[in-house]
């Protein structure tokens, strides 16, 4: 367990929280980017939880990288800082668990890029998400403009990073920033509930993860080639044999699944 950072269990059956806890803002420094990177490490391990929940708290998500950390910076400086960004947030991306982020406050810059390296946001009515890195003179160096136009479409994304402006819940939700919006205090029980449904999906959810994270950014025969083998791991699951079974024997979503 890191200082700033933490995993917690045994809430939920299943369901893991990644809390960030870095007061006051949950500012993104080394620190915090070393124990995210090893967090994740950690959670991708652990065959018994099936779905994490990445939060920091009822007040902030995360304000953003921590800009003191920039002062006298050089290109070479900045290489590394955006490795290591990329680092953390891509093994975010790459979990096999299914990753929701529960957004109370800001999400910003960084904070922003973290959120959108999970596979769902839930956010609070009165959160506020953006990359207003321009303003430092400076873009987003995270993935930012690269999972932004994945999510939002590219002129969005680059209206949204131009500017620097802050998008509010109800723009986020309907550009496709955030998947649904709650009341503030009840953000991170609605992305538990969220996850703890995911609990009971079978194995095939990890398969269907790998084909459409690894084939997206593929040629379409590349991508094709990528489900064949990922369709074809599902057969090696308990999970497949169940769900076959019980299709044959008393029609369609009657399977309890293993998760194996």
């Amino acid at each position: 367990m890191g200082e700033f950072v933490r995993v917690e269990t045994g809430e939920v059956k299943g369901v893991a929280t990644l809390r960030l806890d870095r007061p006051k803002a949950n500012a993104l420094n080394a620190q915090v980017l070393a124990e995210l990177h090893q967090a994740v490490n950690e959670l991708s391990a652990m065959t018994d939880v099936r779905a994490v929940v990445i939060w920091g708290g009822p007040r902030v998500f995360a304000a953003g990288a921590d800009i003191s950390e920039f002062t006298g910076m050089g290109v070479e400086d900045g290489r590394d800082l955006a490795r290591r960004f990329n680092a953390a947030f891509r093994a975010v991306e790459m979990l096999p668990q299914i990753t929701i982020c529960a957004v109370n406050g800001y999400a910003l810059g960084g904070g922003c890029e973290l959120a959108m390296a999970a596979e769902f946001r839930l956010i609070g009515e009165g959160a506020v998400l953006g990359q207003p890195e321009i303003n430092l003179g400076i873009i987003p160096g995270g993935g930012g403009t690269q999972r932004l136009s994945r999510l939002v479409g590219i002129t969005k994304a680059k209206e949204l990073i131009y500017s620097g402006r802050n998008v509010w819940a109800d723009e986020a939700v309907s550009i496709g920033l955030a998947s649904a919006a709650y009341p503030d205090d009840e953000v991170y029980d609605e992305a538990v509930k969220l996850a703890a449904r995911y609990c009971s999906a079978p194995a095939a959810f990890t398969m269907a993860k790998r084909a459409i994270l690894e084939g997206f950014a593929l040629p379409l025969d590349e991508a094709l080639n990528v489900e064949i083998e990922e369709f074809a791991a599902c057969f090696g699951t308990d999970d497949a044999r169940i769900g076959v079974a019980s299709f044959l024997e008393s029609g369609p979503g009657k399977a309890t699944f293993t998760g194996r």
